[in-house]
């Protein structure tokens, strides 16, 4: 119709056009941060890692204990949830303790609720029994996919914990099908980057979490068009992406849980 004006839509991110940002730390555009898994960082855990993904670092603790909750009880089937947490220092400025504010951020219940829908997909909790597993994520030092190395980290304690059960002779064999791991990936200036440190996810056109088990199947996929839309083929570039990163950390988790054979 004459008279009308249309809308000037923002340019989408365009993830095959030309490059222009230069990570900080010189890493190639599909290259992960170090990955650094230590085991048993908490001995009086059944099942611990540290794992440092570059200056991000988050202790995962899991914990094994007898009974479930109430509304699963005589189910014969077991459960897994998962706590979140970061240190007041984890980040440049002090974050109060959530404990101080009186209550539990969103953020928070939702990286939680991430962290146990992401290892109850893997888990045989038939197998498991009446057993509760408690995955606790605890943020040391924030620099960007601590909710990614926090799923990658827990699922390696969890697979600790298992292997020392199935050792003990308490469980049979593992509950644990397959491994699970995560990574971030997005768009910067109209750059597909791997695992965003936090300077690059500050200033992401698009953000993704990814996660994935070992098997190649999606267990969940989070992305968010932080300032402007983008084209589908940027999202299958950047699960292209994910995907070998997540390779990457699935062979070194289980370098590391063969080394404790």
């Amino acid at each position: 119709m004459k008279g009308m004006i249309n809308a000037a839509r923002p340019a989408s991110a365009v993830p095959d056009s030309p490059a222009s940002f230069l990570r900080s730390d010189n890493r190639a555009p599909a290259e992960l941060r170090p990955l650094r898994l230590t085991p048993h960082y908490v001995r009086t855990a059944e099942g611990s890692v540290l794992i440092e993904l570059g200056n991000t670092r988050v202790i995962c603790n899991a914990t094994v204990e007898l009974g479930v909750p109430g509304w699963m009880r005589n189910s014969g089937r077991g459960w897994v949830t998962a706590e979140y947490g970061m240190l007041p220092r984890a980040t440049l400025t002090r974050t109060a303790r959530e404990s101080e504010r009186g209550k539990v951020g969103g953020r928070t219940h939702e990286i939680q609720r991430l962290i146990g829908r992401s290892l109850r997909a893997v888990v045989d909790r038939v197998a498991l029994g009446e057993r509760t597993v408690i995955l606790d994520c605890d943020v040391l030092q924030a620099d960007g996919g601590t909710r990614t190395a926090a799923i990658t980290g827990a699922c390696a304690a969890l697979a600790l914990a298992m292997q020392a059960m199935v050792k003990a002779g308490t469980l049979a064999r593992s509950p644990l099908r397959q491994m699970v791991a995560a990574v971030s990936v997005g768009i910067v200036e109209n750059a597909v980057l791997l695992d965003l440190a936090y300077e690059e996810d500050s200033q992401a056109d698009v953000d993704m979490n990814v996660v994935m088990a070992a098997d190649g199947e999606l267990i969940e996929v989070q992305a968010t068009g932080e300032r402007t839309t983008f084209p589908r083929t940027g999202l299958d570039s950047m699960l292209d992406m994910a995907a070998g990163g997540i390779q990457q950390m699935f062979a070194a988790t289980q370098a590391m849980l063969d080394a404790e054979g």
